[in-house]
Order: structure tokens, then sequence, then C-alpha cells
């Protein structure tokens, strides 16, 4: 039934925590059956009870589930991303704002900088050995993230933020932990939590980032882990202000062991300061990837955050792809070194956009949200109405579902492929496919 794996234990919370470090390390398999509570009390010399009360822990935890007279069994993760189906495909004629892409117009040309990192291979080839992070992106990325007062630790590369975001998680967590998410949030976050074992727990948010209380709730309610948006969140373009840091870092140092993740894809592309969270809590980490700024096929992100995290994750990492390929990281320090991107035009571009189309829709009657970055978020009564009627009307927007877990409905319209001239008729679409709905504020 479990192999060669040997579950241990005298109380119930031992019990359950060798089932979870067995989960953890991959020798008790998603749908493994566990055996019968009676039987294991005999096998561990303990009374019926405490194995049922370590069962309960269990699945109150999110590690196994009980199927009646089928017995216990380890959770089965899901094997996809459903949130990534829910898109929707914009036929021929119709505008697509629903991908969340940048403007390619705004992203640097690359042949240069691959042309100048190839030349550069052919006189010194990467080889193994070598360190896993190239000297100078490091000095470079430690660099920038010391001028918006990121507190001092290692650097790591990884594939993009989500990959860096996993890897910090599985370096703490383990199946059946609650971790805090911004709700609405991105879907990719959205998806991975559950997909790793874990549970989601709702942190409701407004223009200014996520709501003290909404933090407070969920960490009074065991969530180990909180990942917040610094900038340009998706969907909603909150940002997180210098006055909602202050009360954001006062609730997290009221839990020092909680784990916390910043993620600041938006650096780069908007025109707000930054005010980190980083430091208010013993373990934390803070992400940055360079996809909105020079084209998400890059495939690269900065990472660092305290030392026991840092060398988890590049310890782990080592074990695994090895390293995020030095091409690219050379790729990545030839764009920072040249200035390939006006990063102030860029910001002002989307905010040109972004905010033009907030305007309009308020001209309207219409409420929407749109602080930072490329999206604008707008609350709808009914999104699979309000994305047919869009549709209809010649725009394909997100439907809300794809961000959402308990907060009310909502559509996300990416301003990337607008002009100046569709401002206008986007704005009479949107009014019309709305309807009435409820404000940002989910607290």
């Amino acid at each position: 039934m479990l192999g060669e794996y040997r579950i241990s234990g005298r109380r119930a919370s031992e019990i359950a925590a060798s089932v979870e470090q067995g989960v953890g390390s991959g020798e008790l398999m998603p749908g493994q059956v566990l055996p019968p509570m009676r039987e294991l009390a005999g096998r561990l010399e303990v009374n019926p009870n405490t194995v049922a009360a370590a069962y309960r822990i269990l699945r109150e935890r999110g590690v196994i589930e009980t199927a009646g007279r089928r017995g216990s069994r380890v959770r089965p993760r899901p094997a996809s991303t459903p949130r990534g189906s829910m898109r929707v495909e914009a036929p021929p004629g119709v505008r697509d704002l629903g991908e969340g892409n940048p403007d390619p117009a705004l992203l640097p040309r690359l042949g240069e900088a691959f042309a100048a990192v190839a030349e550069a291979y052919a006189r010194e080839p990467g080889m193994y050995a070598r360190a896993s992070v190239d000297p100078e992106f490091a000095a470079l990325a430690r660099a920038a993230m010391d001028a918006d007062d990121v507190p001092a630790g290692p650097v790591i590369a990884t594939s993009g933020s989500l990959d860096a975001i996993e890897r910090v998680l599985v370096a703490h967590l383990r199946p059946g932990d609650m971790v805090a998410v911004e709700d609405p949030g991105w879907g990719g976050l959205l998806d991975l939590v559950p997909a790793l074992g874990m549970r989601p727990v709702p942190m409701a948010l407004d223009d200014d980032g996520p709501l003290p209380d909404a933090l407070d709730q969920a960490l009074r309610a065991g969530a180990r882990a909180v990942v917040v948006t610094d900038r340009a969140q998706n969907p909603t373009g909150a940002a997180i202000s210098a006055g909602r840091a202050t009360e954001l870092r006062a609730v997290l140092a009221r839990y020092r062991g909680v784990l916390l993740i910043e993620d600041d894809h938006g650096h780069a592309i908007v025109d707000l300061p930054l005010y980190p969270l980083a430091g208010a809590t013993d373990r934390w980490a803070f992400v940055r990837s360079v996809a909105k700024a020079y084209g998400p096929d890059l495939r690269v992100a900065v990472m660092t955050g305290d030392v026991v995290t840092a060398n988890r994750v590049s310890g782990r990492q080592r074990l695994g792809p090895g390293w995020v390929s030095r091409l690219l990281q050379r790729t990545v320090v030839h764009l920072w070194r040249t200035d390939a991107v006006d990063t102030r035009e860029v910001a002002r571009s989307y905010a040109r956009r972004r905010d033009a189309l907030v305007r309009a829709l308020a001209d309207r009657g219409v409420q929407a949200y749109g602080r930072s970055g490329m999206n604008v978020w707008v609350p709808v009564s009914d999104e699979t109405g309000a994305v047919a009627r869009m549709l209809h009307a010649g725009w394909a927007a997100a439907p809300g579902a794809r961000f959402r877990i308990s907060a009310p409905q909502g559509i996300r319209l990416t301003v990337s492929p607008l002009s100046d001239a569709d401002i206008g008729p986007l704005a009479d679409a949107v009014a019309d496919a709305a309807g009435p709905a409820s404000p940002l504020s989910y607290g």
C-alpha cells in the first residue's frame, strides 16, 4: 500500500507530520492509499482515536481526502492549469485585449544584443562548473534593488517570476499549507498554489494593494506564506503606496515566521516608486522579471531573499536545470548596459492609454481601475454576458474568472494594443456591456 515508506509517530501531530514529510519528499504519491486507521494504530501501538485525529489534521490541511469505504488517500494534484483555458479566442475582425501581452512596439530589438553576446561567447564559451549567475548580471541587478531599498541578499536568476515563486514556496511549505494571495490576482499564481497541494487564502485589495485587515485575517487563519504584487498588479493595476506599505509591514511584523514573497514584475514599465515590504518577516523573497519590459520570451527573472531562502532555492535549482542560460543573462546585461529601453517613455506610454480609458469609462458612468501597468479592471454584474457583448461589439476581453477566487465579477482589458482613436469606441462598448457592479475594495 505504502511501498517502503513507514509512517511514524506517537501523537496525532507527529503522525500527521510523518505523512506530510512523505508527501513532500515524493515517497507518498498523489492518489496513494493510506492504511485503515485501526491497522495503522496497531502498527504504531497507539489508540485508534490518535490516528483518527491525525487523519483529520491531514484532511483539514488538504493533504489527504477520504472517500468512504475506499479509505483515505493522498490528495491528487491538478494536472493542468484550468484558469489558463478561461480565455476568449478573438475571431477574425475582433480586437484582442485579453492576452495581457506588452506592446511589441515598446520592446527592444534583440538582434544587436544577441550578436554581441554570441561574439563574446565565441571567445569564452560557457561551461560546467561556472557560477550559475553571471557576475555582471548579479551586480547590475543588485545595484537596481539597492536603489529601491530592497534588503541585501544573494542574487539568483530564475526562468521568470512564476518559476521563482514556485521554488520559494516549495523551499519552505508543504502540501496542505495555506498561502495568502491577492483576490482578484494573477491567474498563474492562483493555479500554481493548488497544483503544489497548497491552499490559497483570498486576500482583498484596493488601488493601494492588499488591505491590511485582509492580510491580518489570512495570517490569523493560519496562512504560512503571503504573495503580494508591488506594482502593476494583475489584473487590477494596484500599486502599493507608501502609507499602505507601512500598514502592511506593521501587520507582517506580528507574524515574523510567515514567508513573504514580493512580485515586482512591473519594474521598468511603471513610473510609481517601489515601497518594498521585504525584511518585515524572517523569511522573504523579492522577484523581478524582465518579461514586460524586454519580452516574455527571454524567460529571465531576478530573485533575492534572506540567506536561508536563497540557499534553498539555489541549491535545489542546481539539482534540476542547474542554471538559467548565462547567454540569456548576458543578453539582459547588454540591454541594461545600453539602455535599450527608455523605461520612462514606456511607463508614460502605458499610463497615457490606461488613464485615458479609465477616464473615458468614468465619463460613461463605468467604474474602472488601473493605477499602474498595462491592464484595466472593470467590475461587472455578469462577466459571461459582458464578455459575449464585448465580442459582438468587436472586442475580446479576459473574463474575470481567470483571476478570481471569491471576489466579485469583472473583466480585464489590456491597453497595449490601443491607439488614441480606440479609446472612445472601446469605452462605449464596455459601457454597453458592463451593467451595475461592485467596487474594487472587497474588504
